[in-house]
């Protein structure tokens, strides 16, 4: 009776796995679709408004702000509240609204308020979507899950739909109709959370009776100051500021690049951008699940080496058709955002400091790397051409290599080999 009773709640939790996976893929993707329709709209916004460089840079780097800031603090409240569900529902409905206001700006000034509003929503969205993903994972599945959520997910709504669909949008209508449209998919996704996705997942709540009582009461709290000290986490956040240069000054600067300085048309730069959707996808859940099996250091390590490469090719490859099928092979760094942002932070910190984990990670990594990193980005190819950002960009995942040296491994597969492999050379 208690093998059948056991097995049974085995299959509800995978099949609650499943199924929140799924609402929380769509939760994230959507943020990145709004994130990057700015990115494909500059050149029609510049067109009225003639932005600069510089405030391009700055309209990404206010949402990079703002985000990271709602993303410490929605982590820390969350782990104090010990709630997660309703942060999330009141995120996603907000950055929706936030989004689709961008259409109703006259100005830059407008704009860059309309985006420290969505960055303020959207911060919460990540940290709450991914404690609440990796509680309900199987051991087996956590990289592929939380890489899914993280990567192929923003992948695939925000690097092959968004450039498909707010260009045709702007093209065919007006880039304010393409903000507009935004709101639709947010409210539906809004309304998923909040009938399907439980405050404790089933195998979270199958586990708590088999932890010893002195790790559910240590569980209760952990002082921020107790997280900071851990290895892992400081090198966690300084990877993220790295990483997150590379990100954020490719994604806004790129399109501009391709039309302005390589001469690409809309249809052109739009193709070529989604070559980065595509790797997004791919790349998004194959290195973490093979960094389930190798390792989470050596997978960052030798992923990043590839992604050294991609602002560069932009840089030096004229053909748009050899310069998409290079982005599809050296734009990795997205499925990397997934093991430093998620995975090693989870397989580091106890429990109940999880999002508290996430959050600063991922804030510290955007206040130095999306919001200061777009604005040096900007200033430069103000100053010395849009091949700057690009430089500036591979700058920052050489450092990412540097840093990784500094990780202990994490995934469980290594460290079981690893102890097996202790007793067997002791044994000879």
């Amino acid at each position: 009776m208690t093998a059948t009773t056991a097995a049974a709640g085995s299959r509800t939790a995978d099949r609650y796995e499943n199924r929140l996976l799924v609402i929380l893929f769509l939760s994230f993707g959507f943020v990145f679709f709004d994130r990057q329709a700015l990115s494909f709209l500059a050149p029609y916004m510049d067109a009225e408004f003639g932005l600069s460089n510089a405030q391009l840079g700055t309209l990404s780097g206010v949402l990079a702000l703002t985000w990271a800031l709602a993303g410490m603090f929605a982590g820390r409240l969350s782990d104090a509240l010990g709630r997660r569900k309703p942060i999330l529902v009141a995120a996603v409905v907000l950055f929706s609204l936030f989004s689709a206001s961008s259409g109703l700006m006259g100005g830059f000034a407008g704009l860059l308020a309309a985006r420290a509003l969505m960055g303020t929503a959207e911060g919460a969205v990540l940290p709450m979507a991914q404690s609440l993903m990796v509680e309900a994972s199987r051991e087996s599945r956590r990289g592929f899950n939380m890489g899914l959520l993280q990567g192929s997910s923003a992948g695939l709504l925000g690097g092959i739909v968004a450039p498909l669909a707010v260009v045709w949008i702007a093209e065919t209508w007006n880039w304010r109709v393409a903000f507009y449209v935004t709101i639709i998919p947010g409210l539906i996704v809004a309304a998923l959370i909040w009938r399907f996705v439980r405050e404790k997942s089933p195998r979270t709540l199958a586990e708590a009776p088999r932890e010893p009582r002195e790790q559910r009461a240590a569980a209760v709290k952990v002082p921020l100051r107790e997280v900071l000290k851990l290895r892992n986490i400081v090198v966690c956040m300084l990877i993220a500021c790295c990483y997150l240069t590379w990100f954020v000054t490719i994604i806004t600067f790129t399109p501009t690049y391709l039309t302005e300085v390589k001469g690409f048309d809309p249809g052109t730069m739009s193709g070529v951008m989604t070559c980065l959707g595509v790797a997004w996808v791919l790349w998004g859940f194959a290195t973490p699940a093979i960094s389930d099996r190798i390792g989470r250091k050596p997978a960052l390590i030798g992923f990043t080496v590839l992604a050294v490469c991609c602002p560069l090719a932009v840089v030096y490859v004229e053909s748009p058709v050899l310069l998409g099928a290079i982005m599809v092979v050296t734009y990795t760094g997205l499925g990397c955002f997934t093991l430093f942002m998620a995975t090693i932070p989870a397989e580091t910190v106890p429990r109940a400091a999880l999002a508290t984990a996430l959050g600063v990670i991922m804030g510290v990594g955007e206040l130095a790397g999306g919001f200061l990193g777009p604005m040096v980005a900007g200033w430069a190819s103000d100053q010395w051409g849009l091949q700057s950002a690009m430089f500036i960009a591979a700058g920052g995942a050489v450092a990412v290599v540097a840093l990784c040296f500094a990780l202990k491994e994490t995934a469980p597969a290594v460290l079981r080999r690893r102890a097996a492999a202790v007793p067997a050379e002791s044994a000879a």
